[in-house]
């Protein structure tokens, strides 16, 4: 369960979804319609085949789907060899072409890279206007069926395997889901009827659902006015992340350092926190979660305290930021000599484990950066004092003593030490309610605020 939080970012390996452009000069058809006859006749660049066009006009009575993809999307490319080896299976009686609106030069480049050149096989149409006017979409792998001349179907990639296929082509019930992908710019679920009524404001909204939704990608979204953020969405994550990237948040408003490290997970059964693998080295939809929280513009700035104890209270487990004493690292001054301080030159940050230089920015940013080092098992935090920003430059670090000794060249040292930290504390629904009980009438812990952590 390792994990690094960036602010406003879930860094992922799953599908991603990104806006794309949707071309209007077609009708967009719905399942049930005819295809057009320019489906069939019209000449269609292509790469990786023998002419630089073909058509579908002797493919017209098999089973055809159509795999929109782009260079960028990993998950795309992931799926390629499954789709290959159903057109090995198939034969004839089934027809599947890859689709990107990127040009042709771009594919052709892409192909000739150490991993494009895994995919050479893949035969794509380019610079696509087409199929993305009748089938617009918002992101990829998106898969188009078409059965008899007719839009049968828009699913994810993840749907197409030997048993639809072969459903779809016996002519029996099929077990494929619809995907009609949603963006991120509305509330998950929100009717439209909503829009239509006059006068009528949001003060707060929540949904909170257990599953996949299959129209949106793995990640995040933000309800922004101006930059303040009022809204937060996650879909198809698992608690665990949305529960820690809640608790980054609060940690960065009161300039503390989250990370893995700063979690205590106190339940019977981790692994179902997390993501669950399938056989297939991919996720099982049954244990993700989509969860959404609005609140008025005048109280944005506790949106994810709200979050927190608004998850905690429908979830199957309770999170909360609690002080524990801990083991720590403690990062110090040696010396009252200032060899930090910044020359004042453009803010620049470049971070790894092999070469470290950052100019004109804060203690806090590097602190952050070395919480993230996988090999670095207790949290770091900042007792040198030092408000202005700074200038420093290190080399190869790979763990606490080689850390040690490039900032020894600056009079910091790191020191092991024990401290009353913020942890994010995930406790099994029943224990947290438990021990709550318990210490209220005991007497020994009041009732708490509802933003319970201190800077301190």
């Amino acid at each position: 369960m390792k994990n690094i939080f960036y602010r406003g970012l879930l860094s992922l390996v799953f599908t991603l979804m990104l806006t794309l452009p949707a071309f209007s000069q077609q009708r967009k058809l719905k399942i049930g319609d005819p295809v057009p006859s320019s489906v069939w006749t019209k000449p269609l660049e292509v790469v990786n085949h023998p002419e630089n066009t073909l058509n579908l006009s002797t493919d017209k009575n098999k089973l055809i789907l159509l795999d929109f993809w782009n260079t960028w999307c990993s998950a795309c490319l992931k799926g390629f060899p499954k789709m290959e080896e159903l057109q090995k299976k198939f034969g004839d009686k089934i027809k599947i072409l890859a689709v990107s609106n990127q040009d042709r030069a771009t594919l052709e480049k892409f192909f000739t890279t150490k991993n494009g050149q895994r995919y050479k096989g893949v035969v794509s149409v380019t610079g696509d206007k087409l199929f993305h006017g009748l089938f617009p979409h918002k992101g990829v792998p998106y898969i188009i069926w078409i059965k008899d001349g007719k839009l049968l179907n828009t699913t994810d990639g993840a749907q197409v395997s030997e048993k639809t296929i072969g459903e779809v082509l016996g002519g029996g019930n099929s077990s494929l889901q619809t995907v009609v992908q949603i963006g991120r710019e509305r509330p998950l679920m929100l009717s439209e009827d909503f829009d239509r009524e006059k006068g009528l404001s949001m003060m707060n909204y929540s949904l909170f659902a257990k599953g996949r939704i299959r129209g949106m990608g793995f990640g995040s979204g933000f309800h922004r006015e101006g930059k303040t953020i009022y809204g937060r969405q996650f879909t198809n994550l698992s608690l665990l992340e949305i529960f820690s990237t809640l608790a980054d948040e609060i940690f960065q408003k009161q300039k503390e350092s989250f990370s893995e490290k700063r979690r205590m997970i106190e339940v019977k059964n981790p692994a179902a926190l997390d993501y669950i693998k399938n056989a297939e080295g991919g996720v099982e939809d049954h244990n993700l979660y989509n969860y959404e929280y609005i609140v008025p513009l005048a109280k944005a700035d506790s949106l994810y305290p709200l979050m927190l104890k608004n998850l905690s209270q429908f979830a199957e487990y309770s999170a909360n930021i609690e002080k524990r004493k801990v083991k720590c690292l403690v990062l110090k001054r040696t010396s009252t000599v200032d060899k930090l301080k910044t020359k004042g030159s453009e803010m620049t940050f470049l971070f790894s484990l092999s070469k470290t230089d950052v100019q004109n920015t804060s203690v806090y940013a590097l602190v952050n950066s070395l919480n993230a080092i996988p090999s670095v098992s207790l949290p770091i935090i900042d007792e040198t004092g030092y408000t202005g920003n700074i200038d420093l430059k290190i080399g190869a670090i790979s763990n606490a003593a080689s850390i040690r000794k490039e900032l020894s060249k600056y009079d910091l040292d790191l020191v092991e030490a024990e401290r009353g930290l913020n942890m994010l504390v995930i406790r099994d629904k029943y224990a947290a309610e438990s021990t709550v009980n318990t210490k209220k009438r005991s007497g020994h812990w009041p009732d708490l605020p509802l933003t319970n952590f201190s800077s301190n």
